[in-house]
């Protein structure tokens, strides 16, 4: 499962103001400093002005994949480029519930046993056959040792894996364990040649509809189209992830046209900008990353619930929606996004309401003293997204007399405290970990407490381990479904969490890019069947 991440996208630089406007130092360095800037925005322009390749899709990411391996790779541009340059055993559908992949059906005999039937016919890049032996080694090089990678941890319950013969491949687990196919699905491990070592690192050989070329870090990473893929051959003769850390190069590069796509990498007033653009388009699709807010359980204050609801009760999540995201983002009632099979959205609202809010907290023993009831402390990260964020959530929360004190760090600093429990209240996004019910064990079980988990915020409630325990141990997804449609009730009323909202997946693209089908976790998948139109 792809840990959590915070939700801003590179750190902001702050500095203290040394010169007032009104001085002449003051006028003179303003001065400078537009002039400087107008000459970087001209250098800007004028680089890479070729013509674009007619063959090439140019894709802007905003950091180099840190290991293409993908049984090693855990951040997001590993995961997503990975994902075109290998298969998975299983594939997921539009309800984020496993689908046919490599394996084109399976079955489970008894509650430990996984039998896969593979596709025939089905060869890695490099002209060998993919067959069960491949298969099983992926897994076992994870199983035992021989490539060292975290992603081994999902696999605990895994006792063994045969391959009686080339199409058929045997998982056999400890014990009951509903969470397997999941973990086999798109996004978690692409299928490996047999004997892959840590070299797949360098040259990853894989399956998929793109091949790799090249990859240099900070700079790019090259696939062309595998014309001979078992899932039908992608329209694109080839993509380049060209790396682009800073927003408003990414924004000129789309506009010169050296760049064809970015997919949620730009905030929504670039956004709204580059909409005007004639030779740019705008695509919006429902998503699946969900903002939240979480609270220490462990603390005096906010572990009374009543405490936590009067905060739900006080904010008020639609001025955000509306003017930070630009309308880019629904209200979220669960982690679960609402495209899960198991997402459950009857559970208690907090809808806007500051009465409701000042009652909780007269009952919980905190009145008002010259217009505060109690401090309470937010970290958060240094990003201009999450500043502005929190500086309405500091405005609602005072309406009711909560004094909100905002601690900035950078994002290492912030994330190393957020998971040693360091904090009061924090905010962080849900970044695919949250697409499968899972996320329940690994964020709210009680035995998921740091550093065996991301229960950061120490929630514990028996009847949820007993609930979570069960549907983990349940195949039938008729039977897990409502046992997690109580679990989010629970939730909802406990409040470990509040779930703001889901972000849109959000593409800006030039026009000779047709053919985009976005996909709601946000990957790279469109890239399957986007074309270029010819000039």
């Amino acid at each position: 499962m792809r840990e959590d991440q915070t939700s801003d996208l590179k750190p902001r630089t702050s500095a203290i103001q040394v010169w007032g406007p009104r001085s002449e130092v003051g006028r003179r360095l303003i001065k400078f400093l537009f002039t400087l800037l107008g000459l970087v925005t001209i250098l800007a322009l004028l680089s890479c002005s070729a013509k674009p390749d007619p063959n090439t899709l140019v894709m802007i990411i905003e950091s180099s994949p840190t290991n293409l391996d993908p049984r090693v790779g855990i951040d997001a541009f590993s995961e997503r480029i990975d994902n075109l340059i290998f298969d998975d055993l299983l594939s997921r559908g539009e309800d984020l519930n496993v689908a046919p992949g490599l394996a084109e059906r399976w079955e489970i005999p008894d509650p430990i046993t996984y039998v896969f039937h593979l596709h025939r016919g089905v060869k890695f890049h490099d002209g060998r056959s993919l067959t069960s032996r491949d298969v099983k080694w992926t897994f076992d090089s994870l199983l035992q040792g021989k490539i060292r990678s975290t992603k081994a941890a999902v696999y605990r319950f895994v006792d063994h894996i045969d391959a009686p013969d080339d199409a058929t491949v045997v998982f056999h687990v400890k014990e009951p364990d509903a969470t397997l196919l999941w973990n086999l699905s798109d996004g978690a491990i692409g299928i490996v040649p047999y004997g892959s070592g840590d070299e797949m690192t360098q040259h990853p050989i894989g399956s998929g509809p793109f091949r790799f070329v090249s990859a240099e870090t900070d700079r790019d990473v090259l696939i062309e189209r595998n014309d001979d893929y078992w899932g039908g051959a992608a329209k694109l003769a080839q993509v380049r992830f060209a790396v682009v850390p800073d927003e408003t190069t990414r924004a000129l590069e789309l506009r010169k046209g050296s760049g064809d796509v970015a997919i949620n990498s730009l905030t929504p007033d670039t956004v709204f900008t580059l909409a005007r653009d004639p030779q740019l388009e705008v695509e919006r699709a429902a998503g699946t990353e969900v903002q939240y807010l979480g609270f220490n359980l462990r603390d005096p204050i906010l572990k009374d619930v009543r405490v936590r609801q009067a905060i739900a009760y006080a904010l008020d999540r639609r001025p955000m929606i509306e003017h930070l995201w630009r309308g880019q983002a629904e209200p979220a009632r669960s982690i679960l996004p609402p495209q899960s099979w198991a997402y459950n959205g009857d559970v208690q609202v907090y809808d806007h309401d500051p009465d409701q809010a000042n009652k909780l907290l007269d009952a919980a023993g905190y009145p008002i003293a010259n217009g505060v009831r109690f401090h309470i402390t937010m970290k958060t990260s240094t990003v201009e997204s999450t500043r502005l964020m929190v500086a309405v959530m500091q405005q609602q929360l005072h309406a009711v007399g909560i004094a909100l004190d905002i601690r900035s760090f950078e994002s290492a600093t912030f994330f190393a405290d957020v998971q040693h429990g360091a904090f009061q209240m924090y905010g962080l996004r849900w970044i695919g970990g949250n697409e499968d019910p899972d996320i329940f064990e690994y964020a709210f079980d009680s035995a998921k407490f740091p550093p065996n988990g991301a229960n950061r915020g120490y929630y514990s409630n028996p009847k949820v381990d007993a609930l979570i325990d069960k549907a983990r141990r349940e195949i039938d997804p008729k039977v897990r479904k409502p046992l997690y449609s109580e679990v989010q009730r629970i939730l909802a009323n406990d409040l470990p969490y509040i779930n703001f909202w889901y972000l849109d997946n959000v593409v800006v693209h030039t026009r000779r890019v047709r053919n985009l089908k976005l996909n709601p976790a946000g990957n790279y998948d469109f890239l399957r069947t986007a074309e270029l139109s010819t000039p």
